[in-house]
């Protein structure tokens, strides 16, 4: 009996701290909602007043030669010519005596390459993918040719730019 009066004291007084603390909370809590609503608005009219992207201008190939619009390629978006897939071996494109350059050594696992895609780039800055399907016993030795393709591309589709270079190859 000695020990009711202390309890009940203790369970009133944390009654009156927790209902004292939910009452803080109140006004705090429908502010954050007003702030929480108000920048929904926000998000929204800014969403409306972002311009939409625009579609990219139609292609259009550029004259013949190595720099068509002189020696100094002014800046402008690069274009990358959508991509081509094409069964390995198959050459569609007219093969372009490129000058000789030093290729890379790719460390690839190639058991387990089923795709080869390499891009050529032209002197405007244009970008060529080619990718082909390998077979089995694909290897170093047979990346020329997808290589090639791909300068093959470049040069053909540029107007006979004679600056095409090889950019990257990867696989997949």
């Amino acid at each position: 009996m000695k020990f009711k009066a202390p309890a009940v004291l203790t369970i009133v007084a944390a009654s009156l701290c927790a209902y004292s603390v939910a009452r803080s909370e109140e006004p705090r809590r429908t502010q954050q909602g007003q702030q929480h609503s108000q920048s929904q608005s926000q998000a929204r009219q800014n969403k409306a007043s972002v311009p939409q992207r625009q579609q990219p201008a139609q292609f259009q190939p550029h004259p013949a030669g190595a720099h068509p619009h002189g020696a100094i390629v002014r800046p402008h978006a690069t274009r990358v010519v959508s991509p081509r897939t094409v069964p390995y071996g198959s050459h569609q494109w007219q093969h372009w005596n490129h000058p000789e350059f030093s290729r890379p050594a790719y460390y690839w696992d190639w058991s387990n390459v089923h795709n080869v895609s390499c891009i050529a780039e032209d002197s405007y800055g244009d970008q060529y993918p080619v990718t082909e399907t390998t077979t089995l016993g694909f290897g170093l030795n047979n990346m020329t040719q997808v290589e090639d393709d791909a300068l093959d591309r470049c040069a053909s589709e540029s107007g006979g730019d004679q600056t095409c270079y090889l950019v990257t190859c990867s696989h997949f």
